[in-house]
C-alpha cells in the first residue's frame, strides 16, 4: 500500500504475489533484464514523491453571504451512465458567466467554494491562460464544493513560462464537472516553494472574514486539513456499503498534471480533451484517487515520469465513449494504469476500471502496459479498441498482475513488444476472462506475441487469436505462451500465427491448456502446438 503523504515505517511483507509482481517489473519477464534496464529510468530531476505535502488551496472558507454561481448539478451516485445523464438534464445549468481573464475564473471558483458551490459559464472561444501557483501545485483553487466548469470551445492552459503546476484539483468532498472544454499544459515537475495559499487568494476572497478564515493558530486552513490528512494510517480499512473492508491510497505531491482527484472527491469530465500534460510522478493528464467518470472525451498527448501516461487510477474510474491515445509512460500504463508497482514509490494497488465504447491507441511505455496496466485491481474493457500500443518489456496491449481482467466484444490489435506478451501479459495469479475479442495481429520479440500467461488462469470464450507474430530469434509461440498457468479454450480460434521457433501456436509449460471440441488450433506455423510434458488435446500437429 502506499500513503505519500506520510512516512512508511512500516516493515515491508515478505514473499507473496507482491515480491513476485517487483521482481517482474525491476526485471523484466523471462530474463529480459539485457533488453531494458529500467533503473535508467531514474534519472535525477527533483521530483518524486519524496516530502510531499498536502495538495489544496486555502479556499474551504467560512464566508457563506449572498449566492454566488447559481445551483451546480446534483450528484446521485448511480452507476448507470444515462439514467445520471437524463437526471442531471433536469437542473437548472444556468450559472455565473466569468469573462475571458484568469483572474477572474480564479475568483469564481474561490466564490463558488464559499457559497456551496455553483456553476460557471466559461467564455466562449477563450483561452484562460494561468500563470501562477500555490506552494501545493495547484494552478486553480482546490475544488471543495459542487462545482461545474462549462465551456464553449473554451481551454485552460498553464502558461509556457510558469513555474510546474497542475490545473486543477478536486479535494476531499469536492465534485468537478466539466463540460466542453480544454485541460491544457499542466506540468508537475518540482516541488514548488510559494506563498501561502492565503496570501496567494486573499485579493479574490468575498470579505475580509474570508481572509481571516484563511488562517487558523498561524497557520493556513488548508494545513490542519491537511495535518488532519496525513494523520490517517496507510492503508486504513474502512467498511463500505457492502460491508467489504477497502483500502484508501493517497496521491503524490506530483501526480495529476491536468487534473487530480484526491480520495473523497469525485470528477464528471465530459466532451472535454486534457492534452499534453506532464506529470513528474503518476498520471500525466488525469490521476484519480476518488471516482471519475469520462465521456465523449479525449485524452491525449500527456506523459507521466512513473505510470499512467494518460490516466492513473487508485480508485473508481468509468471510461465512456471516450478516446485514450498517444500518451507516454515512463514504467507501465501509458493509457490506462490502474495502480502502481513499487520501483521508485510505494506500492498503490489498483482500484477499479470500468471502460466501454473506448479507444485506446498509439500508447507508449519503456516497460509494462502500452494501452492498459492493472496492477492488484480490477479492470473491465467492454466493446472497445486496443491498438497499436507499445510496451517495450511486456504487454503491449495490456499487462496485468495479480488483478482481475474481464474483456468482452474487443479488439486488441497490432500491438507490439521487445519482450513478451505483444497482445496481452497476464501475470503473478491474475484471472482473465476474455469473451468475444479478437487478439489480432500482435508482435512480441521473445514469447507470446498474442498472450503470454504466466501462473494465472485465462480463459478465452468465442474468441480468436489470430495473425499474431514472435519474431525475434528466440520468439516461441505466436499465438499463446503458456507458463505454470492454465488457458481454457472455449469456441476459440488460434490460427495463422507465426514464429521462429516452433511452435507458431501454442507453447505450455506442464499441461496447463485446455481445449474443447469447439474450437480450432490450426494453419500456425511452423507448427500448431508444443508442450511440456506433452502437447495439448485437441491441438491439431
Amino acid at each position: 500500500m502506499s500513503n505519500y503523504l506520510t512516512n512508511n515505517e512500516a516493515a515491508e511483507p515478505a514473499g507473496g504475489a507482491k515480491t513476485r509482481r517487483r521482481r517482474w517489473l525491476v526485471s523484466g519477464v523471462a530474463g529480459l533484464t539485457g533488453v531494458v534496464s529500467l533503473a535508467a529510468v531514474g534519472v535525477a530531476t527533483g521530483a518524486g514523491a519524496a516530502g510531499a505535502d498536502g495538495l489544496r488551496w486555502a479556499t474551504a472558507q467560512v464566508s457563506r453571504d449572498g449566492d454566488q454561481g447559481g445551483e451546480g448539478r446534483d450528484r446521485h451516485g448511480k452507476d448507470d451512465y444515462d439514467k445520471d445523464k437524463d437526471k442531471d438534464r433536469k437542473h437548472d445549468e444556468r450559472g455565473k458567466e466569468v469573462p475571458c481573464d484568469s483572474d477572474k475564473l480564479i475568483q469564481a471558483i474561490v466564490f463558488a467554494n464559499e457559497n456551496h458551490g455553483g456553476t460557471l459559464e466559461l467564455a466562449k472561444n477563450c483561452t484562460y491562460n494561468l500563470t501562477r501557483t500555490d506552494e501545493y501545485g495547484n494552478g486553480l483553487p482546490t475544488i471543495t464544493e459542487n462545482v461545474t466548469l462549462k465551456g464553449h470551445d473554451t481551454k485552460i492552459v498553464r502558461d509556457a513560462t510558469a513555474q510546474y503546476f497542475r490545473i486543477l484539483n478536486v479535494g476531499p468532498g469536492g465534485h468537478l464537472t466539466l463540460k466542453d472544454l480544454t485541460i491544457k499544459g499542466g506540468q508537475t515537475l518540482n516541488r514548488l516553494m510559494a506563498p501561502e495559499p492565503a496570501a496567494v487568494w486573499s485579493a479574490y476572497s468575498a470579505s475580509g472574514e474570508a481572509t481571516a478564515a484563511a488562517t487558523k493558530a498561524g497557520k493556513p486552513v488548508e494545513v490542519a486539513q491537511r495535518t488532519a490528512l496525513k494523520a490517517v494510517p496507510k492503508a486504513t480499512p474502512k467498511a463500505g456499503e457492502d460491508g467489504v473492508s477497502t483500502l484508501v491510497e493517497y496521491p503524490g505531491f506530483n501526480d495529476g498534471a491536468g487534473i487530480l482527484v484526491q480520495p473523497g472527491g469525485t470528477a464528471d469530465i465530459e466532451k472535454t480533451e486534457i492534452v499534453q500534460n506532464q506529470s513528474g510522478g503518476n498520471g500525466g493528464g488525469l490521476a484519480n484517487f476518488g471516482t471519475t467518470r469520462i465521456s465523449k472525451s479525449t485524452v491525449a498527448d500527456n506523459t507521466a515520469f512513473f505510470f499512467g501516461g494518460g490516466i492513473f487510477n487508485a480508485g473508481v474510474l468509468k471510461v465512456y465513449e471516450a478516446k485514450v491515445k498517444d500518451n507516454q509512460a515512463g514504467i507501465g500504463g501509458a493509457g490506462i494504469s490502474n495502480g502502481a508497482a513499487r520501483i521508485f514509490t510505494d506500492d498503490v494497488d489498483g482500484g477499479t476500471v470500468w471502460v466501454e465504447k473506448t479507444e485506446i491507441t498509439g500508447n507508449e511505455t519503456i516497460g509494462f502496459g502500452g494501452g492498459i496496466l492493472d496492477i492488484e485491481g480490477n479492470t473491465t474493457v467492454k466493446h472497445s479498441t486496443i491498438s497499436r500500443n507499445t510496451a517495450l518489456v511486456a504487454g503491449g496491449g495490456l499487462a496485468v498482475a495479480d488483478s482481475s481482467l474481464s474483456l468482452t466484444g474487443v479488439k486488441v490489435e497490432a500491438n507490439s513488444t521487445i519482450g513478451v506478451g505483444g497482445g496481452l501479459a497476464v501475470a503473478f495469479g491474475s484471472n482473465a476472462t476474455i469473451e468475444e475479442t479478437s487478439i489480432k495481429d500482435n508482435v512480441a520479440a521473445f514469447f507470446g506475441a498474442g498472450l503470454f500467461n504466466e501462473r494465472s488462469i485465462t480463459v478465452l470464450r468465442k474468441s480468436e487469436v489470430v495473425g499474431n507474430r514472435a519474431v525475434g530469434p528466440l520468439g516461441v509461440a505466436g499465438g499463446i505462451f503458456n507458463f505454470f498457468g492454465q488457458v481454457n479454450l472455449d469456441k476459440t480460434k488460434v490460427a495463422h500465427n507465426f514464429a521462429t521457433r516452433p511452435p507458431g501456436g501454442i507453447f505450455t509449460f506442464t499441461s496447463g491448456v485446455i481445449i474443447d471440441d469447439k474450437s480450432a488450433v490450426t494453419a500456425n506455423r511452423p507448427t500448431n502446438c508444443l508442450g511440456s510434458p506433452a502437447t495439448p488435446p485437441n491441438c491439431f500437429g
